[in-house]
């Protein structure tokens, strides 16, 4: 059997990436990664946007705990195979306030007493005050805790430090974390905590933990020797995989993807499977996949053995210690099958947009009239000339003598304004049809076959964008005849508009102005092309290679700016600066401290050219 946790960092944005993608449901992805306890941590999700596919995969049984104020945030996931084994309780949060509805009676709860805040040393928060319970702690959608029988599984996504003032909240919620194991250990119940504790153990599980100024002051962080304290050989938990790779280095869980500081392994482990004494015995191995993408964390798993011998010489096997073979009408009322939106006694907004769910409008319905039909015409002024009829197709008559000139239309509007039609266009180069007689015309006529359809209203002609002034030309000249006969030698307006166009060039006045224009194009012709020349990157001054171009996103002044930065990748001991790196622990193979705006770069640029 085997126990997986992944901080996914998301559930709707890891099917984006492979080869999660080429999975065509959601049971596919958990079936993927090969294991019977599946733990995630940061769904960012909530319930009613969660897809029933996720809730509900056919082979697994799902719990989750979502945060009560922020939509998107945080939020743990347990997937258990319902066909290795059946959870027998299933709890929210550590501290027990919350609650289903109704409240969960003494034979649904995993133990009987809970963490309690007047018992345990809490930390005081900025202005000296102390959390009087732990709603607040809870109400984040952190923790959730599952009974397997053999043991209890508490999936953790433990708060980050962003800053100073949310150092106690995440240290409280450490502290809360360690009295809920303590008490399930206090009932004689062993613990398997899995999950994203946000806390580096040793300086082994940090990509500078290397260096001589941070071995120095490690455990000086309040976090960390907590957990230092909480670890054996000092404490009652123990770090499950590092037992199997006790000097294993760069074994990282987590890498910040902004600096692309998975490709050179510049992280750190902060993802943990913890589990009392009483476990060891059955762990069999243990190790992370940083292979897996998809997030900015890896999984880490644990397999455990099927059978064990105690030291009395009892045989024990895991099928008979585990609820293998239990009833799925029995779960948990946590499970999400258990949900009134999946029980069928609450529908979903989304199931009635669902297929098969389609309005149709009865016939005397005002929608059903706005669908043209066979039987149905429109009338014959709807767009400004006749319609066909409906048996018919649509027939455009030309007229006996059509003005192909746009001069010529243009002319014609100042002595005879045309009929206001809301579907003509006021393009001088367009003609408006005359209406089609009313006699209807065969399906074997051959003008019919021949004659082209009518431009759409709504459509102008390419050539009405390169119209030339009306004033440019005398409205007498025109460069075709003005009597067409034949309606094949109708010529197209576009076709129309090149010859217009190569008779101005023979206009002795727009050859003069196309020679004076040519010395100030040539001129201009450089200028240009550094213009709209892409920027070329400044060169780092440690290792001078081109630096690479960034963007900033973070809101404030400078959000949209550009700047370059070096581009070697970071690596342990890469220049941060001055401020934040010794000298002498700098390794220069890895990214320099290299930085300059963009706009320097250009107006440096700008000022080279001028210069030469």
């Amino acid at each position: 059997m085997r126990i997986l946790s992944w901080n996914i960092n998301g559930v709707r944005t890891l099917p984006q990436y492979h080869p999660w993608n080429t999975f065509t449901s959601f049971q596919g992805i958990l079936e993927h990664l090969k294991a019977d306890i599946i733990c995630f941590q940061e769904m960012k999700t909530s319930r009613p946007s969660l897809s029933r596919c996720v809730a509900l995969p056919e082979d697994f049984e799902a719990f989750f705990s979502f945060p009560q104020n922020k939509g998107g945030y945080s939020g743990v996931g347990v997937y258990a195979n319902s066909r290795t084994v059946i959870p027998l309780r299933a709890e929210e949060g550590l501290s027990g306030i919350l609650q289903p509805k109704p409240p969960l009676t003494s034979d649904d709860r995993i133990s009987c007493s809970y963490p309690c805040a007047h018992e345990i040393e809490l930390m005081p928060d900025e202005h000296g005050s102390t959390p009087s319970d732990f709603a607040a702690l809870d109400a984040e959608g952190r923790a959730l805790i599952v009974d397997f029988g053999l043991f209890v599984l508490i999936n953790v996504y433990c708060p980050n430090e962003t800053s100073d003032a949310r150092l106690p909240f995440k240290i409280n919620f450490h502290v809360m974390l360690q009295d809920r194991v303590q008490k399930l250990m206090n009932e004689g119940r062993e613990v398997v905590v899995v999950g994203d504790i946000n806390v580096c153990a040793t300086p082994l599980d940090h990509c500078d933990g290397h260096l001589a100024s941070n071995t120095a002051t490690f455990y000086e962080h309040p976090a960390r020797a907590w957990f230092h304290r909480w670890l054996s050989p000092i404490g009652c938990m123990t770090d499950a995989v590092r037992t199997f790779w006790p000097g294993r280095k760069a074994m990282y869980t987590c890498w910040n993807t902004k600096i692309s500081a998975r490709e050179t392994n510049y992280g750190t482990r902060v993802d943990y499977i913890l589990v009392t004494p009483g476990m060891l015995p059955w762990i069999k191995h243990g190790d992370i996949q940083p292979s897996l993408k998809g997030s900015d964390h890896c999984p880490i798993y644990i397999d455990l053995h099927d059978e064990i011998t105690t030291d009395a010489g009892e045989r024990l096997f895991l099928r008979d210690v585990l609820p293998i073979n239990g009833n799925r009408e029995d779960l948990p009322r946590l499970a999400a099958r258990r949900w009134e939106e999946y029980s069928g006694k609450q529908k979903l907004l989304s199931m009635f947009f669902e297929k098969g769910n389609k309005l149709h409008p009865p016939s005397n319905s005002p929608l059903s009239s706005l669908s043209p039909t066979p039987d149905t015409q429109l009338p014959r002024d709807y767009s400004g000339t006749a319609q066909p009829d409906h048996t018919q197709s649509a027939i455009v008559i030309p007229p006996s003598n059509p003005s192909l000139s746009s001069r010529n239309s243009a002319c014609a509007s100042t002595s005879q304004p045309p009929e206001p039609s809301p579907q003509s266009n006021p393009s001088p180069s367009r003609q408006t049809a005359p209406p089609a007689s009313s006699t209807k015309r065969k399906p074997s006529d051959n003008a019919a076959k021949k004659a082209p359809k009518k431009l759409k209203g709504s459509q102008s002609k390419l050539s009405s964008f390169f119209a030339q002034p009306t004033v440019s030309h005398p409205c007498s000249q025109e460069i075709f005849p003005s009597d067409v006969t034949d309606y094949q030698d109708y010529i197209d307006s576009d076709h129309q508009l090149a010859l217009e166009l190569a008779a101005s060039l023979e206009n002795p006045l727009s050859q003069g102005l196309a020679t004076s224009a040519t010395p100030s194009a040539s001129q201009s012709k450089a200028a240009w092309s550094q213009l709209m020349a892409p920027i070329q990157p400044p060169n780092c001054l440690v290792h001078g290679e081109p630096a690479k171009e960034h963007t900033v996103n973070k809101p404030g002044l400078n959000k949209g700016k550009t700047f370059f930065l070096c581009s070697r990748p970071v690596g342990p001991g890469y220049d941060k600066g001055k401020s934040e790196r010794l000298r002498e622990e700098v390794d220069h193979r890895y990214r320099c401290n290299f930085f300059k705006w963009g706009n320097d770069v250009r107006r440096e640029a700008k000022d080279k050219f001028s210069a030469s």
